[in-house]
């Protein structure tokens, strides 16, 4: 145990991150055995001995800041010491469990806590800060701006692939005098915005994108690609462009990688968000060719920062509220999927991309919107 401890401190040495020390981001270990959870099961036995309550952080995001921004895992490859050591004590666990990162355990949130911790238009993508002052202002610019940068004239046509709750369908229609159709596969959400959007021209689908089969003006998809999947990019990306009249645009804002990845991160696989992958540019790139031309890529990743500490304060405050319908464990959970993304955000490990596409080109040019 004492073994374990040294190599993750000097894991940890260039950090500023201690072990018991006084800093917000100091980890503070609560269980000794943590450090060897951590050394044979990686970033999924950070996650689950947070979620058992072996280690707090006063301050989360800024430890992933500081761990992510000091890319460990490149400094384990390269440390040929720090390596060895930690794939011997890997070999020893012989009562490890292979297929753990594969297990993908799904959820149900409820719309509760998405009230509890959205704008009130419950937009569960990246908002825009340029202008704004807190979340609903943020979101509500975000909205404008993917209208802003499509174009919309009242009377067309709009598909939204991966609606959610509406809030793009609900503010186009509202603001700009659309018409809207979108996709979802959750009931939960076609329900809640089946209520909320009974008095403006918007249907949402219980529809997988690959049965969608008639023609729109625009297209849109927010924050729905992360969940495709790498063996489905280039048929989603034949889906939007089926799915588009010739003259039209299609707009896909989705988190980004810096690198082109086949896998997930195991804990986000398991208690977050099951089958979700990050695509890289090279990813999107290939998915494109000879479907689009890209008229506009536009990176604002630093407001997903922000965006998540405000979707946490938002979970803090309202905790009480919505509390009896959840236990201690999933509360230490949601905590850390905020702040850990926030974390990843911050470090610039994650994007957050907003690309413009088109069929055959913009004539004379597409003119970029911010």
């Amino acid at each position: 145990m004492k073994k374990e401890k040294q190599i993750i401190e000097s894991l940890l040495a260039g950090t500023g991150i201690k072990i018991n020390g006084n800093n917000p981001y100091d980890l503070q270990v609560h269980n000794e055995n943590f450090y060897g959870r951590l050394l044979r099961y990686g970033s999924l036995g950070l996650g689950e001995s947070y979620m058992d309550g072996w280690w707090d952080c006063a301050s989360l995001d800024q430890f992933f800041h500081k761990v992510l921004e000091a890319d460990l895992h490149s400094r384990v490859k390269n440390d040929l010491g720090i390596a060895l050591k930690i794939a011997l004590n890997f070999v020893l666990n012989v009562g490890r469990k292979s297929k753990a990162f594969k297990n993908g355990r799904h959820y149900d949130a409820g719309n509760d806590l998405y009230r509890a911790m959205l704008d009130k238009r419950l937009a569960y993508t990246c908002g825009y800060w340029k202008d704004a002052v807190n979340l609903d202002d943020a979101q509500e610019a975000k909205l404008d701006l993917v209208c802003r940068k499509m174009g919309l004239k009242p009377g067309q046509k709009i598909l939204d692939i991966g609606s959610g709750w509406g809030s793009f369908m609900g503010y186009a229609a509202e603001k700009y005098g659309v018409n809207a159709v979108g996709v979802t596969v959750s009931k939960e959400q076609k329900a809640l915005a089946d209520t909320l959007y009974k008095n403006l021209p918007v249907e949402t689908r219980l529809q997988d994108y690959r049965d969608i089969n008639e023609k729109f003006d625009q297209v849109v998809s927010l924050g729905m690609f992360e969940h495709v999947g790498y063996k489905n990019y280039r048929t989603f990306m034949k889906v939007a462009h089926s799915s588009l009249k010739d003259n039209g645009l299609f707009l896909l804002h989705t988190i980004g990688g810096n690198h082109s990845a086949r896998i997930t991160e195991p804990w986000i696989e398991k208690y977050i968000f099951p089958n979700s992958m990050l695509p890289s540019i090279k990813q999107i790139g290939k998915a494109i060719e000879d479907l689009f031309v890209m008229e506009d890529w536009h990176n604002f990743g630093v407001d997903y920062d922000k965006t998540l500490m405000a979707w946490y304060k938002n979970f803090e405050d309202n905790w009480d509220k919505i509390k009896s319908n959840y236990d201690e464990r999933f509360y230490r959970m949601w905590k850390y999927y905020l702040l850990v993304s926030a974390g990843s955000f911050r470090a610039r490990t994650n994007q957050l991309w907003q690309i413009v596409l088109s069929k055959k080109g913009v004539p004379g040019g597409y003119i970029s919107v911010r």
